[in-house]
């Protein structure tokens, strides 16, 4: 059932959108009581991800008319139910996903399909910043890499969110997991993270990877950079291996010449994650149900290295933007 509500709530509003953030302000937002199959949870901390600045920007593939709110992970407490919502009751902490945005804010209203039970042992900042990156990596590693045990897995881009969390799934699937990062300050925690080898990414990537496998090559890559690291990959690559193309943050997107692939008998294979969970619920399902239990045994626990107040919204997407944290960061409401 439906029980009254507060009608506004403080959030971090796009009013105007900017390449700067000169236009987003901490501000009241108006909140409606939760209709059939939505749930109000106050929200006790919200993960930021790439598209959230993007978003504040124009620059997402989503793009909403200001004002809005942006973000697109939290977790809380359940505040109401709308009706024919069963799974979650009152006072529920819960993890929730906003595809639309609207969880940098003290109170959201969530479909219900996108709530479930927070995992035990997860505190409210981790348990945020839980989802995207976890589902990623399921997808990426069960779903479309077949990662089987004993096999060697490149993880690029490892100290971000998703590739911590990659490198956990990959480690606990039985692989041996090569981390790679620009920093090597980062890369310790990518190594506490529980990759067997890290590397820094130089010139000389191809040379390195092969000296790291005794000339075998790898046999799954996931890539979230592109460019000149996704050409070296693929040059990497062992008989029969497999490249995913999980982003481009490098700012190239490669070019793939069709004689190597037949050659070496190898696979270059995109991961839409978010898209694949939507298109098939039940695997989608199936996929949150087991990274949930991995964070309830401990071996997947999201990095957050950086946690700031909802006031302080606009400087933590300034720390995103300009690739100052390590795993996630979280907004602590």
């Amino acid at each position: 059932m439906t029980q009254s509500v507060e009608n506004s709530c403080t959030a971090l509003v796009v009013d105007r959108l900017s390449p700067d953030f000169s236009g987003v302000a901490i501000r009241q937002w108006p909140v409606a009581a939760p209709g059939a199959g939505e749930v109000l949870i106050r929200v006790r901390a919200a993960a930021l991800n790439f598209p959230d600045v993007l978003l504040t920007q124009g620059n997402y593939q989503f793009k909403p008319e200001p004002p809005f709110v942006p973000g697109l992970e939290a977790a809380g407490e359940v505040l109401a139910i709308g009706e024919d919502v069963e799974h979650v009751k009152q006072g529920d902490h819960v993890i929730a996903q906003a595809k639309q945005g609207g969880t940098l804010a003290s109170m959201m209203v969530a479909g219900a399909a996108d709530v479930r039970r927070k995992p035990e042992g997860l505190d409210w900042a981790e348990a945020a910043a839980h989802s995207m990156a976890g589902i990623t990596a399921y997808v990426s590693l069960v779903e479309r890499g077949r990662l089987q045990a004993g096999e060697t897995l490149l993880v690029h881009g490892a100290s971000g969110g998703t590739g911590l969390a990659t490198v956990q799934l990959g480690r606990h699937l039985g692989a041996r997991v090569i981390a790679t990062g620009r920093s090597l300050e980062k890369l310790q925690a990518v190594r506490a993270a529980g990759a067997h080898e890290v590397l820094q990414v130089g010139p000389n990537l191809r040379d390195d990877l092969l000296r790291l496998t005794n000339g075998k090559g790898v046999d799954v890559v996931f890539d979230t950079v592109g460019g000149d690291v996704f050409d070296a990959s693929i040059r990497s690559l062992a008989w029969g291996g497999r490249l995913l193309v999980v982003g481009f943050l490098g700012g190239r997107m490669a070019d793939v010449k069709s004689n190597y692939l037949l050659i070496k008998n190898i696979s270059v294979i995109g991961v839409r994650a978010g898209e694949f969970a939507r298109r098939d619920r039940e695997r989608g399902d199936q996929a949150l149900r087991y990274i949930d239990d991995l964070a309830t045994q401990g071996v997947m626990k999201p990095v957050v290295s950086a946690r700031f107040a909802l006031q302080d919204s606009v400087q933590a997407l300034r720390v995103l933007a300009e690739g100052g944290a390590t795993g996630k960061i979280a907004v602590m409401i």
